[in-house]
């Protein structure tokens, strides 16, 4: 058991955050889209810590965050439409599959072996003045246990992996709510991810829709197993008129819902309330002993693209 201390965004204990993980240790940070967990990407022991924390399957890729564009041109090849693509988008909530530069010095464990590496510049103040102050590329899936409900907020890390980490470095709720979008850059451009920037945003830049890629058999980037973000209770989607004993989440007009991830029905809104809501939901379902929660319907448009893929792997069986 790990004594997990709670920092705060102040200098001090962001200089005190990047002590730790050039010690070898793990610190969850707030990025704009969910919390991450950090540790060193060139450490092999430090990516190991990570796994073994989540409890992560070894197979399954690491996202690579660097403080800039040219920190991620160190480590991946940036063709004309990646250079694009991060001009239009970074720092934000996109994160990029490349080609692996042979020099990148990245422990094999992030890139699960591949040939290629996921990389992103996050937007959010913490997160930067933390790389900046670590001074190398940091490995940071979302500081949850493997499967379970991403973090929004510095309470969530603490409920999954306090005793787990060396430290929470404490940045306040998350903006965007869901994480980031994952685009395939190696041939043509593919979709591997639904996520913070909306796929008609990347269209726009690319003049090109991106393919739907990815495989949860063989996964090239994080977030591709067909059952994620799962909480406790059973999840069915779609729903207009819940069951009895269901707590019911409403999106829009939902009159006698239990929840809402927007009752205006905003879906920046319901994105930045998505994974909080869900823990709520669980919480009261465990409560009321029903274990099932029901969602109404979210359009498939912009960010509720985002929105329904974290839900349908929530609702997925679960192996």
């Amino acid at each position: 058991m790990i004594a997990t201390q709670d920092l705060t965004d102040s200098p001090e204990d962001i200089a005190r955050a990047a002590e730790i993980l050039r010690a070898g240790g793990l610190v969850a940070f707030p990025t704009e889209t969910v919390y991450g967990l950090g540790g060193d990407a060139r450490s092999d022991h430090a990516v190991a810590r990570i796994f073994e924390a989540k409890g992560r399957p070894r197979f399954n890729p690491l996202i690579v965050h660097v403080p800039d564009v040219d920190s991620a041109r160190r480590f991946a090849r940036l063709d004309a439409r990646a250079e694009a693509v991060a001009a239009a988008f970074w720092p934000g909530p996109l994160t990029l599959v490349l080609p692996l530069r042979a020099d990148a010095g990245v422990s094999p464990l992030v890139t699960a072996g591949l040939e290629t590496v996921a990389i992103r510049v996050p937007a959010h103040p913490v997160a930067r003045a933390l790389l900046q102050a670590f001074g190398g590329p940091l490995a940071a899936p979302s500081a949850n246990p493997s499967g379970k409900v991403s973090p929004t907020r510095a309470d969530h890390v603490r409920a999954g992996l306090a005793g787990r980490i060396e430290a929470i470095l404490d940045g306040g709720a998350c903006a965007v709510g869901v994480e980031s979008t994952i685009l395939g850059l190696e041939g043509a451009p593919s979709l591997l991810r639904p996520g913070g920037v909306p796929a008609e945003a990347l269209e726009a830049v690319l003049d090109c829709a991106p393919v739907a890629g990815g495989s949860a058999a063989r996964p090239n980037a994080p977030g591709q197993l067909a059952s994620h973000y799962a909480p406790g209770a059973m999840v069915r989607l779609e729903v207009t008129v819940p069951e009895p004993g269901e707590i019911w989440v409403g999106f829009g007009p939902c009159p006698g819902a239990a929840l809402s991830l927007s009752e205006t029905g905003d879906l920046v809104e319901a994105a930045a309330r998505l994974f909080h809501v869900l823990r709520e939901a669980d919480a009261l379902a465990g409560a009321g002993a029903s274990g099932r929660i029901a969602f109404a319907p979210v359009p498939e448009t912009g960010l509720g693209r985002a929105i329904n893929d974290r839900l349908r792997r929530a609702a997925a069986p679960r192996g």
